[in-house]
C-alpha cells in the first residue's frame, strides 16, 4: 500500500506517530486524520512490542493507532466511516501527496524494529507522575488561589525529590540526552513557545520553537524533559485560564478582548514565570555537581548535532494592559516553592 510506504518514509525522515496526526490534522480535514492513524498502525503492526522504543508505543497508545479490522485498509475504512469507495481513493490520493511533501526533521527515537529495548533508561516512576498530573490538575481547577499554591507546591516537592533520588542512583551512569515535541495549539504559538522556552532553561534544557508546523523541540535529560512538559502544560493552562477571564471581565470591544492585549498578556506572563523561576533555586548537593555538569555538556552536545541553524526570535509587546495583567497573573500563577537545581516531572 503506497500510505503505508509514505509513512515509513517519514520515519525515516525523523517523524513519530504524533507528529504525523498532529501535522495532518492540522493541515487536513478529519477524514484524512482517521485514515493516517490507521495507516500509521498498519506501519507499525509488523513490528514486535520489545523492538519498539517505550515512547513510541505510548504514542501509538495516545492516538488511538490500532488495527482493528481485517482485508484491505481502505475498503474497511470506507465501510466504518460510511463513505463510498471512491470517497476513501480521494481521501488516500490528497493524503498521500501531502505526507509525500513534509521535510525532513531531526530523528530522536530509533525506528520500530532497530532492536531490542530493554537498555531504554527509565523515566520518572509512573506512580509519581501519576501523583504529580493529579495535584497539577487540582491546582489548575481550584478557583481558590492559595489551594492551587499548596497543590502546586506538593506536587514541586515529589518532582525534585524523585529527581534527588534519581540523579543519585545515575550518578555512575554516562550522562545522556534526548529530545521530545511538544505541540501547542495554533493560536499565540509565538508566545506560547516562549513560556515552553523559560520553563525549559529552568529545568537544565534547551527548546526550539517550529513556527511553521506548531511544535516547541526540546533537549535535555529524560526526566527533565517530563517536568518541562508537564509543568509547561499545567502553566499553558493556567495562562490562558486567567488571560480569558480578563477578556470575560471586561465590555464588548475593550482592550483585554483584543489579540495586542492577549499577546502582550502572554509574553508578560511567560517573563515573570522565568524571573521566578531563576529566583528561587536551591543549591545542588555538592555530590551532583560533576553529575549535572555532565549532563549540561550531553545536553549542548545533542543541541548543536540537532540543530546546526538557529535564529533568536522577537515577540512586540503593543499592550501595556496585557503586558501587566499577564505579569499580574503569573505573580499568582502555581509554579510551587523550593524548587532544586535537579528537577524532574
Amino acid at each position: 500500500m503506497e500510505l503505508v510506504k509514505a509513512v515509513d518514509a517519514l520515519w525515516q525522515r525523523g517523524w513519530l506517530p504524533y507528529d504525523v496526526r498532529e501535522i495532518v490534522s492540522r493541515s487536513l480535514d478529519e477524514s484524512a486524520t482517521s485514515l493516517v492513524v490507521d495507516v500509521i498502525a498498519l506501519s507499525c503492526s509488523p513490528h514486535a512490542e520489545a523492538t519498539v522504543h517505550p515512547r513510541w508505543r505510548s504514542q501509538l497508545d495516545e492516538i488511538g493507532a490500532t488495527v482493528w479490522w481485517e482485508g484491505p485498509l481502505l475498503e474497511a475504512w470506507a465501510t466504518r466511516h460510511i463513505e463510498t469507495r471512491s470517497f476513501a481513493a480521494r481521501t488516500a490520493s490528497e493524503l498521500l501527496t501531502f505526507l509525500g511533501r513534509l521535510p525532513s526533521l531531526p530523528r530522536i527515537l530509533p525506528l520500530p524494529g532497530d532492536g531490542l529495548m530493554s537498555a531504554v533508561r527509565a523515566g520518572v516512576d509512573p506512580k509519581v507522575l501519576n501523583r504529580v498530573r493529579g495535584l497539577l490538575a487540582k491546582a489548575e481547577s481550584t478557583s481558590f488561589p492559595e489551594e492551587a499554591e499548596a497543590l502546586s507546591a506538593k506536587a514541586q516537592e515529589l518532582m525534585n525529590r524523585h529527581a534527588l533520588e534519581r540523579a543519585m542512583l545515575d550518578a555512575d551512569l554516562p550522562a545522556q540526552a534526548t529530545s521530545r515535541r511538544m505541540w501547542l495549539d495554533k493560536s499565540y504559538f509565538k508566545e506560547k513557545s516562549q513560556l515552553v522556552h523559560v520553563v525549559a532553561t529552568a529545568f537544565r534544557s534547551r527548546a526550539v520553537a517550529y513556527d511553521g508546523f506548531g511544535f516547541v523541540a526540546l533537549v535535555g535529560d529524560e526526566v527533565d524533559l517530563e517536568s518541562v512538559e508537564l509543568l509547561s502544560t499545567s502553566l499553558l493552562v493556567q495562562a490562558t485560564r486567567a488571560m480569558v477571564a480578563a477578556g470575560g471581565r471586561a465590555g464588548k470591544g475593550s482592550e483585554a478582548r483584543s489579540r495586542p492585549f492577549r499577546k502582550s498578556f502572554l509574553v508578560a506572563f511567560a517573563s515573570r514565570i522565568g524571573e521566578r523561576l531563576t529566583d528561587a533555586p536551591a543549591a545542588p548537593d555538592e555530590r551532583l555537581l560533576p553529575v549535572l555538569a555532565d549532563r549540561k555538556k550531553a545536553v549542548d552536545t545533542l543541541f548543536e548535532e540537532m540543530f546546526t541553524q538557529t535564529r533568536t526570535s522577537r515577540v512586540t509587546v503593543r499592550s501595556a494592559a496585557g503586558w501587566g495583567a499577564g505579569r499580574a497573573a503569573a505573580d499568582v500563577a502555581d509554579i510551587g516553592t523550593g524548587r532544586s537545581s535537579v528537577t524532574s516531572g
